[in-house]
């Protein structure tokens, strides 16, 4: 008997949601769409896998069953699929890299050009992060590493090839009442509407609501958006503010957005990153040491806090000493 997948996922998530209202939200499909998977998997399977009720959707002996080798059967299969693309990748000459909406132009001309030179008979594929994956394609092996601007505690679950550091600016209308403002306390925007990314995106939404730094105190949304595009939009049409990186404000300028660096906000560690259980292939260690060899950080609107200068080697690491260096892949 085969199974999709797909079906296996949609009997996870009810499992544990407990309904199909919120385990469709999660799954991104529509609750009709999702009914229809239960029961074509009822179907296939011949039982019946939940009571049904206006509380929402209860295991049945069958489905506690089934439910307790679901994530066994999902987990090694995304294990199998990392494993298969992890071999075609070591034999194959496309390097697949995510990077964040908004700032693709942090990466140039000049840096695949010179992994070109490195890696000869090689092409980067440059993919743009998913706000619905928190991973963006790392955790199935859709893409080998990815450019985040992330908080440093990040480097604790995934392996870093740390390229600088970069301050996080607020995002704002043109018109709006602080936008004069050289540089803005961060107490300032504690009651403005923000435009936030989606749930899905896990850890990442809090990150650029800067939640921890609010010290409880709760965020106001505005607005919230699926993609970067959205995300302007809505600051462009006042529905809130935002914080971005830094790079935004000099590598895609509006004239209808003011970005302004922010006193009290902590700053982005931008690296490259991939998971802890893979080991760095040579066009993974490439591609890092043509980044750190072109790519610029450090030469905004953050000197307009503290003077600092730009920064041309991460602290502790030299250009040709990569940190995802092969024999010790999970140095953060």
């Amino acid at each position: 008997m085969d199974v999709d997948t797909r079906l296996l996922r949609g009997f996870a998530a009810v499992c544990e949601e407990g309904q199909l209202t919120a385990a469709a939200a999660r799954l991104l499909v529509s609750q009709p769409a999702l009914t229809k998977q239960i029961r074509q998997l009822e179907t296939l399977l011949g039982v019946e896998l939940f009571e049904r009720s206006r509380h929402g959707m209860t295991p049945t002996r069958a489905g506690l069953a089934l439910a307790a080798h679901t994530d066994a059967l999902l987990a090694g299969w995304e294990e199998a699929l990392r494993a298969t693309r992890a071999a075609s990748a070591e034999h194959g000459s496309t390097l697949r890299v995510g990077f964040e909406g908004g700032i693709i132009n942090l990466m140039t001309q000049r840096t695949v050009a010179d992994f070109a030179r490195r890696m000869p008979g090689w092409q980067v594929e440059l993919r743009q992060n998913n706000w619905f994956d928190p991973t963006s394609g790392l955790a199935t092996g859709e893409i080998d590493l990815t450019l985040w601007h992330a908080p440093p505690s990040l480097a604790r679950h995934y392996s870093v090839a740390v390229l600088g550091e970069e301050p996080r600016c607020a995002a704002l209308p043109a018109g709006h009442r602080l936008a004069g403002r050289a540089v803005i306390d961060f107490e300032e925007l504690l009651d403005e509407p923000f435009v936030a990314i989606p749930h899905e995106s896990g850890h990442w939404r809090d990150y650029w609501l800067a939640v921890r730094e609010r010290g409880g105190r709760p965020v106001r949304i505005g607005a919230v958006a699926h993609n970067t595009d959205e995300w302007l939009a809505a600051v462009v049409c006042g529905q809130g503010v935002g914080f971005a990186p830094e790079t935004m404000s000099r590598l895609a300028p509006r004239e209808d957005v003011a970005y302004r660096p922010v006193r009290g906000l902590s700053p982005s560690q931008v690296g490259l990153y991939w998971p802890k259980d893979r080991t760095p292939t040579p066009a993974m260690a490439a591609f890092v040491r043509s980044c750190r060899a072109t790519v610029g950080l450090g030469t905004g609107l953050g000197n307009r806090i503290d003077g600092r200068g730009a920064q041309d080697t991460p602290r502790g690491l030299s250009q040709d000493t990569p940190q995802d260096a092969p024999e010790s892949p999970g140095t953060p």
